[in-house]
């Protein structure tokens, strides 16, 4: 979003700069004339790049390896998805309306906002070209794994960015035939329906995603509340005997978070002198080696470090953490 932002702002620029040198082209532009230019190629813009940030999104998740360190924490396709639904339809209409008044007025095509703003999408169709080549041959010469994910992602913005480039370079010719004018629209609104699809057979419907946010928020509120469990014995020498317990000593105010699902309160069980439970129920399994923050670790068998494992099952899961003494000194002073 802060691409598109920058995108705009650019655009708003270029555009003033039009209007300053009205004397470009002898046809005066209008109010209209301005704004359906300008609303075309921000659509196109935000269309092209939600586009892409959901088949990146897709691919991250259908081609990782189970070595690899996720590069975020939740992978969603919501907002790309929203921007598309959006967008899109924006740019085919403007886009008719504005070759609805080129057929009448064929010398508005001239005009200088729509020369400017489509020699502007050339140049940028054109150095995303040439940066995604550059990239995929230094990691060839570079010696650099190329793996299935980098290559497709490479291929889309490769074939987006041709696109665009090959559309307005016969655009601005004035070699678009009508036919294509009216097939290309429906060729882009079936690969976006199908690329839409795709992202939700592999991230899951719009419900699964939810309770896979569900899960997530669980992880982090039983990260929080095992800190707050040996924040207590480092000040108390001991465990709390229940979460009511700790939430309710006075010198340790604290507000300890609930299931943001049905808003129960999570599970917690003192096993020994520096051992307890943490317990939740979850509604996808999560057992790819990832902690809370998705992202991949190993840990040795019996370890503290174990206490940052939340690889869990669906339904009710619990998880036993030991106190470091060594790590958390108490502060109880003898």
């Amino acid at each position: 979003m802060f691409i598109l932002g920058t995108y705009i702002i650019i655009l708003l620029i270029i555009t003033i700069i039009i209007m300053e040198n009205s004397n470009y082209s002898p046809l005066k532009t209008s109010a209209v004339d301005f704004f359906l230019n300008l609303g075309v190629i921000v659509a196109l813009y935000a269309t092209v790049m939600s586009f892409i940030s959901l088949l990146f999104t897709v691919i991250d998740v259908a081609f990782s390896k189970t070595t690899e360190v996720y590069q975020y924490y939740n992978p969603s396709i919501s907002m790309p998805i929203a921007i598309l639904v959006i967008s899109f339809p924006i740019l085919i209409l403007l886009s008719w309306i504005l070759e609805k008044g080129y057929r009448t007025e064929p010398e508005k095509r001239g005009l200088a906002i729509r020369k400017w703003l489509s020699y502007l999408t050339l140049f940028v169709a054109g150095g995303v070209l040439a940066g995604d080549l550059i990239a995929v041959i230094y990691k060839f010469l570079d010696g650099q794994d190329l793996t299935t994910g980098f290559l497709l992602k490479a291929l889309v913005v490769l074939l987006v960015a041709a696109f665009v480039f090959m559309h307005y370079l016969q655009d601005i010719r004035d070699k678009v035939s009508p036919k294509c004018r009216r097939t290309r629209p429906i060729v882009m609104a079936v690969i976006i329906l199908a690329s839409i699809i795709w992202g939700f057979s592999v991230l899951g419907s719009p419900a699964t995603q939810r309770n896979m946010k569900y899960d997530n928020t669980k992880i982090m509120n039983l990260q929080e509340i095992q800190w707050q469990v040996i924040s207590y014995w480092q000040m108390n020498g001991a465990l709390p005997t229940s979460l009511e317990q700790m939430a309710s000593n006075k010198e340790y105010f604290i507000t300890v978070p609930t299931d943001p699902q049905n808003q129960k309160s999570y599970g917690y069980e003192k096993t020994g002198q520096m051992t307890f439970k943490l317990c939740a129920e979850f509604n996808n399994e999560n057992t790819a080696g990832q902690n809370g923050y998705g992202v991949q670790v190993s840990y040795p068998k019996g370890s503290v470090i174990q206490n940052e494992n939340w690889n869990h099952d669906a339904g009710e899961q619990c998880f036993t953490r030991v106190v470091d003494p060594v790590a958390y000194p108490t502060q109880v002073r003898g």
